[in-house]
């Protein structure tokens, strides 16, 4: 009669705890995704059978993971392409198969679902950047387990893995205050994504905490990533600060050219800091003093996030703040004036 394996026996012939042996078949926290690799291998190949709701979980899943996002975010290749690539290689990695949809903006419009997600054929969705609160809630209300990167809002009850917005524009802001400036600008469209309104917040925090006072020709909050505006804006300032915070690398690029064509050098005359550490950021010249952005973490954190929300689907939602990088490049220096 063949002896039932159970997870001693499994811990025993790793050599490792009976504890890590439950946390990695159940999906739990608290082993490294090789250690819990190693364990579900190990349990396979010595024939260990999964309690019976575990195994019917199991064996109701499809197999497949879905990532959709709107045609503008497949399109910014530069920045979401490697969020995407690491999100299929951590998908593939978990013996899974990635299915990708992009939503163009009448789909979104009319709330029209892809055909996998309607007929649920996949087990999980992880949703890049930025859909509309209604679109994302219709693909939320599929019951199909869900992350969100890089968008959040009040209304979408969702995991979401983020950048620290807040802080990583207060750390840009040091940045310039260190270098001796006391007037520092911000450039953003804060109607655009939650995110760009919580880099202006992290700008405002640094100004207070610097005892800085706003100036509010100096805060451009509806900015839109277009020469033309940029120049109009440009031109419309009486006295340029001597520094300026954009929320991403595409105004820093445009800030940058604008500044040169009225006759500024950057940053003899006013500095430059970004966000991002995209393509444009190395185009400029100077190149662009920014905040790097660890993209591949993007993708491993959401796979890890939305494989822990499969097994876990009544636990608390949760985001996920990502840290950044300052890069000092030439676009920041010392201030003047």
């Amino acid at each position: 009669m063949r002896t039932k394996i159970t997870m001693q026996d499994i811990a025993d012939f790793l050599h490792i705890s009976k504890n890590s042996v439950s946390q990695a078949l159940s999906g739990k926290d608290g082993v490294s995704e090789e250690t819990r690799r190693l364990i579900i291998e190990t349990a396979e190949r010595m024939g260990y059978e999964y309690p019976s709701a575990r195994k019917k979980r199991l064996s109701e899943q499809s197999g497949n993971i879905a990532l959709i996002a709107s045609d503008f975010a497949f399109a910014q290749k530069s920045f979401f392409g490697e969020i995407y690539l690491s999100v299929e290689q951590e998908t593939r990695r978990r013996s899974k198969h990635l299915l990708i949809q992009s939503i163009n903006e009448e789909t979104e419009r009319k709330l029209v679902l892809p055909l996998f997600l309607e007929n649920k054929d996949v087990d999980g969705i992880i949703i890049l950047s930025h859909l509309s609160t209604s679109y994302t809630n219709a693909v939320i209300a599929t019951g199909i387990p869900t992350v969100l990167i890089d968008h959040h809002h009040p209304a979408i009850h969702a995991d979401c893995i983020l950048t620290n917005n807040r802080f990583s524009a207060y750390e840009a802001v040091q940045h310039l205050y260190d270098l001796g400036h006391r007037h520092i600008g911000f450039m953003g469209n804060i109607s655009f994504s939650p995110s760009y309104h919580e880099r202006l917040d992290g700008y405002r925090l640094a100004l207070h905490d610097k005892g800085i006072a706003e100036n509010p020709e100096w805060i451009v909050k509806d900015a839109l990533e277009e020469p033309k505006y940029v120049m109009q804006t440009m031109k419309s300032i009486g006295t340029q600060p001597t520094a300026w915070f954009c929320v991403n690398d595409g105004l820093g690029f445009l800030l940058n050219s604008t500044l040169h064509q009225l006759g500024f050098q950057v940053p003899k005359d006013i500095s430059i800091c970004s966000f991002d550490n995209g393509q444009l950021s190395r185009l400029a010249t100077p190149m662009t003093t920014t905040m790097g952005i660890d993209l591949n973490q993007f993708g491993r954190k959401a796979v890890e996030r939305l494989f822990w929300r499969m097994e876990h689907k009544h636990e608390p939602y949760m985001e996920l703040l990502l840290p950044t990088k300052l890069i000092v490049r030439e676009s920041t220096a010392s201030a003047k004036r």
